[in-house]
């Protein structure tokens, strides 16, 4: 019996070698304070030239190397995750902010120094935190860091759209501009803490919204997040799939979203 003919073997792409090929090498083009609280770096990359970019997605940032020994034994001290506040596909380079936050950690860390000149590995872009086309009207919360979020998506919206919201900061002088033509109301915590942010729901209870759902953008602190999603559902008849909550931040957890 003649033997059969040899069979091509399959090339199994190594998940290590997908993770390498993915990767993009940026530079950093400046990085300064927009805010007391809030620093904005820029990052240009070539491989950016054909980016297909929609507002409110992400970036993953290396902080430390997750194919180093070190980043095998504790990979949730390598990567976070920050959103797109801009881009610029004239000069492929972005820009992200992220927020000071009290406390340790690697991501604020690397905020604290990075600078001209840096290379930073990045993947993406990333992430489902987007416009929901077609929409009554659009409904936004968050602190801080949420900001980061909001900006691009308000961006988008045509003048002509019906936007409501609530930014909160500690202070004025802590709060985020975002860009027009809509605007969002503010609130300040003056000391009140940031976690199952009373002042940020007594904000959003106080607006005057229709008498009907839209689709409402939730990002921030996460216990705020779901107790706002709660009174959406619960005192204003909202379905949950109407809200998109996105948790940044939350006491002892690291990693999240920036």
């Amino acid at each position: 019996m003649p033997n059969s003919p040899a069979q091509p073997a399959r090339r199994t792409l190594n998940p290590l070698d997908r993770f390498a090929k993915n990767r993009k090498d940026g530079v950093v083009t400046d990085a300064e304070l927009v805010t007391p609280t809030l620093k904005r770096v820029r990052i240009t990359c070539d491989r950016l030239e054909d980016m297909t970019f929609t507002p409110g997605q992400h970036f993953r940032i290396e902080i430390n190397d997750p194919l180093s020994l070190y980043g095998i034994f504790r990979p949730g001290e390598t990567l976070r995750t920050y959103s797109i506040w801009d881009y610029d596909p004239g000069t492929v380079t972005f820009e992200i902010r992220g927020h000071l936050y009290e406390g340790d950690g690697i991501g604020l860390r690397w905020l604290h120094d990075v600078k001209k000149g840096d290379t930073v590995p990045f993947w993406g872009p990333l992430g489902d935190l987007v416009l929901r086309p077609g929409a009554p009207y659009h409904l936004f919360a968050g602190d801080e860091t949420a900001a980061a979020a909001f900006g691009p998506l308000l961006r988008g919206l045509g003048p002509d759209e019906r936007v409501y919201g609530v930014l909160e900061s500690e202070t004025p002088e802590d709060e985020v501009p975002v860009p027009g033509p809509h605007t969002l109301r503010r609130a300040h915590r003056r000391g009140a803490s940031a976690v199952s942010s009373r002042t940020l729901l007594d904000a959003v209870a106080a607006l005057e919204l229709p008498d009907h759902p839209g689709v409402a953008y939730i990002a921030g602190e996460a216990k705020t997040g779901q107790a706002i999603r709660s009174y959406l559902v619960r005192e204003r008849g909202w379905d949950r799939t109407q809200v998109t909550v996105k948790p940044f931040w939350t006491p002892g957890k690291k990693g999240l979203h920036h």
